[in-house]
């Protein structure tokens, strides 16, 4: 048990009866808490050799685990650099004004609005440099709705290719990006986006963020990474990470929790202690509804049209298998720690022998028929 699984764990009916968290919290919470708790099932494995037998629990799959939540960035990670153009990319982040962030706690659909303000204001960046023609860039969108001290802060993470592709295929190197434009028009289009959704008493908060804002929403781009195989490396290090790694939880003490972080501002090191349940709350909220997408895929990256199949890929299409190896959990597992799970002591590779589920053993073909099955009720039911 990690020390994260320790303090949920410790306080989870504490955490039910005094912050009456979403379905969705409730959902991942316990994922989180019993991941890897062998009573839950697992696969186990022997030696053929030696007869050594070795049992491997289940993971639980959430994005809020830390161990799952950093092989669920990998994959993520790695799906992403196979959509990516062999072209330098930007890292540009959209941000927004503190008082607009209480609307995005409060109503998560709006968290939509964030991702139709960029997609629009990107297209129409690269639309407005030659109308007849449509240049289309390829972008993706991620949201961070955390900052490092774990407060509420959405904000998006773009990655956008530094050139857009015509409809009649041909392509034009952008290395100007105005971002004078881009602030201004991220400020209207968000605005205008949550307008509909808030109602008539929006329009005040709006007139203010427009005083207070004349040069638009900040917009921060990061230095280009011009080589497109750095950008895959880059992606997984800022559009993928989990809210907090156990790393950066330096103690607990069954009352309070203390943590660090690198303040964005000035990089100076920071060491929080705040309450457990306080520490709880920072957590969970940044849990996104079931189905949610935090992940999202904007021109040439969104669309399948086959003359678009032209375009030349960072990685392409034969060595995707080689590059998914590497996110199997025995090939994740060797990579981070340095051993092979299922090597014996004896230099056997182990073989799969049977599943366990809730301490029953379930044999493979079994499985597969109860799986069956269930699809054919399904299909005849329909």
């Amino acid at each position: 048990m990690n020390i994260l699984q320790k303090i949920f764990a410790d306080h989870y009916e504490e955490m039910i009866y005094t912050l009456h968290p979403r379905d969705a919290v409730v959902e991942n919470v316990e994922k989180m808490i019993h991941c890897g708790d062998p009573s839950f099932g697992g696969a186990m494995y022997g030696c053929p050799k030696c007869g050594n037998l070795k049992f491997i629990p289940f993971r639980c799959h959430s994005r809020f685990c830390p161990t799952c939540g950093n092989k669920y960035s990998m994959e993520r990670t790695t799906n992403m650099s196979f959509k990516l153009i062999n072209v330098p990319h930007r890292h540009c982040v959209f941000t927004i004004d503190e008082s607009l962030r209480r609307y995005f706690l409060e109503d998560r659909h709006l968290l939509n609005c964030l991702f139709h303000a960029v997609t629009s204001v990107v297209s129409m960046m690269f639309f407005k440099m030659n109308k007849s023609k449509n240049f289309t860039p390829g972008f993706i969108m991620v949201l961070h709705t955390f900052g490092r001290d774990l407060k509420w802060n959405p904000h998006i993470h773009c990655l956008i290719s530094e050139g857009g592709y015509s409809d009649d295929g041909f392509w034009r190197n952008v290395k100007h990006f105005n971002y004078s434009y881009l602030r201004n028009a991220f400020r209207t289009a968000l605005l205008d986006e949550m307008a509909p959704h808030l109602g008539s008493s929006f329009k005040k908060v709006k007139a203010v963020c427009y005083k207070e804002h004349k040069h638009g929403f900040y917009v921060y781009a990061k230095p280009n990474k011009c080589d497109p195989k750095i950008v895959t490396k880059y992606i997984g290090r800022y559009l993928g990470r989990p809210v907090i790694a156990t790393s950066r939880i330096d103690r607990y003490d069954g009352d309070t929790v203390t943590f660090h972080y690198n303040r964005h501002e000035d990089d100076v090191y920071v060491e929080e202690t705040i309450p457990v349940m306080e520490f709880i709350e920072r957590l969970i909220r940044h849990i996104p509804e079931k189905h949610f997408k935090m992940i999202r895929y904007g021109g040439l990256y969104a669309r399948h049209r086959d003359i678009d199949k032209k375009l030349h890929r960072a990685i392409s299409r034969e060595k995707h298998h080689f590059f998914r190896s590497f996110n199997q959990w025995r090939a994740a597992i060797l990579h981070a720690f340095g051993y092979d799970p299922l090597k014996c002591e004896c230099g056997t590779t182990m073989i799969f022998l049977e599943l366990y589920h809730r301490h029953a053993r379930v044999s493979l073909e079994e499985m597969y028929e109860k799986v069956m099955s269930r699809s054919r009720g399904k299909r005849s039911s329909a």
